[in-house]
């Protein structure tokens, strides 16, 4: 069985504690905790000592997805937090300007494969040039963002043979052609099952669909059709998620 997550910026914009009390009173207890805008990242790491998050088996933290120039340093530095709770840290490949100001964090940095606006981190071979830099990094593969670069899936095939051993986390959701995340389709579902196999069922799944409560459970049960473990169900029957939008 799929271990199935949610963003907090996706159940609730810029409100992690909202989030996290969503997921509590679902059940679920798989979260990235989103400081996507710099204007997020010191307010939820300031909070993370009284937050409490014992509930859970897994925890990331997203870092922004820029910096401005000559802020590097001091995000590097708050996000140290991160790493001394033994959590994962999820940066974009391109936001990695200095890696000798990241190479300490080892496999608890996590660097994340680009969509298409990206210059870099999107296929991989950029992938693979970052890695040579951040040696002991690991790996949260965006599938939907592969998908976008690549619709074919080789890319996301070529990611998960060549980074495989590196992968910590999944991000879920669709990514259309402006680059913003949507609920799952069933183009989507079809795509990713292409590479379902290559994505051990322990590794969590982090769905980044923008829902409110009460579409939870449906696009918990759309990733699990998505990504089914070797020799497993199907959550929910393909024809429940006829009316979702075919995309490719």
């Amino acid at each position: 069985m799929r271990r199935i997550g949610f963003s907090t910026g996706a159940l609730a914009y810029s409100d992690f504690r909202r989030a996290r009390a969503i997921l509590v009173r679902k059940g679920i207890y798989i979260v990235e905790l989103s400081a996507l805008r710099m204007s997020e990242m010191r307010p939820l790491i300031d909070a993370l000592d009284a937050l409490d998050m014992t509930a859970f088996d897994y925890v990331a933290v997203h870092a922004p997805s820029e910096f401005p120039d000559g802020e590097e340093q001091r995000v590097a530095e708050c996000l140290e937090t991160v790493r001394q709770k033994g959590w994962s840290l999820i940066v974009h490949a391109e936001a990695i300007r200095d890696y000798a100001l990241w190479r300490s964090f080892g496999d608890s940095l996590c660097v994340e494969n680009a969509d298409k606006r990206k210059r870099t981190g999107r296929t991989a071979r950029e992938l693979s040039r970052i890695f040579q830099q951040l040696p002991a990094a690991s790996f949260c593969f965006d599938i939907g963002h592969a998908r976008q670069v690549d619709p074919t899936m080789t890319e996301a095939y070529l990611m998960l043979r060549d980074l495989g051993s590196r992968l910590r986390q999944v991000h879920v959701s669709e990514v259309s052609a402006d680059s913003r995340h949507d609920v799952i389709s069933l183009g989507s579902i079809f795509a990713f099952r292409r590479v379902a196999h290559l994505i051990p069922a322990h590794v969590p799944l982090i769905l980044e669909t923008p829902v409110d409560e009460e579409g939870i459970e449906r696009q918990v049960n759309a990733a699990a059709e998505a990504l089914p473990t070797s020799g497993g169900q199907p959550a929910v029957p393909l024809r429940d998620l006829a009316p979702m939008p075919l995309t490719w």
